[in-house]
């Protein structure tokens, strides 16, 4: 029987079926699953069960698999001595503030970008996208000068939220992502709110909006975890011990603290993004993925 060209792979069927191309078939994927799990979990199994250690433990070499006397009384030291609740509370208020903002203005430009189709809209798109080659590092100064000193009205942004939400509202990448989303919307919908007299606004609030759940909770998600892992925007524009993020904070305090227990406060840390991650992977995959499909 002749095989189908839509399933063909490097190795044919009958050869995966013998005896030795089954051995070197599952051999091989053994070794890169082992390989790619040691490469992404490494790291934190290495956290997890360093934060369990005692500072001469963590110190010895080579390092130890498993903590020989664990001590959970690290994470209770983490949290207490290294103020970690006042830290994830400020981090998760610039998160939600970033979400919030990236939501109105990022959809508001990507409908406008895919329906709306405005006059050198496929030009404002490529400059938008160009961004995305420049460096981060070289838009840093640029950025703080601007928040030292806010064009026209001359505010100072240092330790306000504004500092982290408005450079995170232009997001090119986010943008782009609602915007193939967008456009596999179906015109016949735009068309059917246009002859019930719905206007612009109203057909991106009671149509569009409401199909585009999956794409807006990946924006979401990136969002979030945007502002959780950055270390140099924060550590520039929140001077103030008071409205420090979480990996600001762990870094002040890690000059005085036992290593064990700055490990443990960067796992407390970590788990909010596992969690989200794990609870929302199938929204990202699905989100990612529908914008491709017409009709």
């Amino acid at each position: 029987m002749a095989q189908d060209s839509g399933t063909r792979t490097l190795i044919s069927h009958s050869q995966l079926s013998r005896g030795r191309g089954k051995v070197i078939y599952w051999t091989l994927l053994v070794v890169v699953v082992a390989g790619f799990t040691l490469v992404f979990l490494g790291p934190l199994y290495w956290m997890v069960t360093g934060a369990l250690k005692s500072g001469q433990e963590i110190a010895q070499t080579p390092p130890s698999l498993f903590p020989k006397d664990p001590q959970p009384q690290n994470y209770i030291d983490a949290w207490n001595n290294l103020a970690l609740a006042k830290l994830l509370f400020n981090t998760f208020y610039y998160a939600i503030g970033a979400v919030l903002f990236q939501l109105v203005f990022d959809s508001a430009a990507a409908y406008s970008l895919s329906k709306l189709r405005p006059i050198f809209g496929n030009a404002i798109l490529a400059l938008m996208l160009g961004t995305l080659m420049i460096p981060a590092m070289v838009l840093i100064v640029p950025q703080y000068v601007t928040v030292l000193d806010l064009p026209i009205l001359h505010i100072n942004l240092l330790d306000s939220p504004f500092a982290i939400w408005l450079p995170m509202v232009a997001n090119a990448f986010n943008i782009f992502l609602l915007k193939r989303f967008f456009d596999s919307i179906p015109e016949e919908l735009m068309a059917a709110a246009l002859m019930d007299g719905a206007t612009s606004l109203r057909t991106l609030w009671s149509i569009i909006l409401p199909l585009s759940r999956p794409i807006l909770g990946v924006v979401s998600i990136f969002a979030v975890t945007a502002v959780w892992k950055d270390f140099l925007w924060p550590k520039l524009v929140m001077p103030s011990p008071e409205t420090r993020t979480v990996s600001v904070g762990i870094y002040t305090f890690a000059g005085g603290t036992p290593m064990n227990v700055v490990i443990a406060a960067s796992v407390i840390a970590a788990l909010p993004t596992v969690i989200i991650f794990l609870i929302f992977q199938r929204n990202i995959m699905s989100g990612l993925t529908t914008g491709g499909i017409k009709g």
